[in-house]
């Protein structure tokens, strides 16, 4: 499988709390932080939740 690369490059304030969740289930918590995951169809879901809020690098 192949690694997703996420950051996280806007504020999660003032946004629904289902997208505060799906930022907290995939481990970014603080602005810029950037984490790392395989990639699958639940993260790709995920994802595509909040793709507003983040920058995605695929490898």
């Amino acid at each position: 499988m192949s690694k997703v690369r996420v950051k996280q490059t806007r504020s999660a304030i003032n946004r629904d709390k289902s997208q505060k969740a799906t930022l907290e289930a995939l481990g970014l918590r603080k602005m810029n932080q950037v984490v790392e995951h395989e990639s699958n169809p639940a993260i790709e879901g995920m994802i595509r939740k909040i793709q507003h809020l983040v920058q995605v690098e695929r490898a």
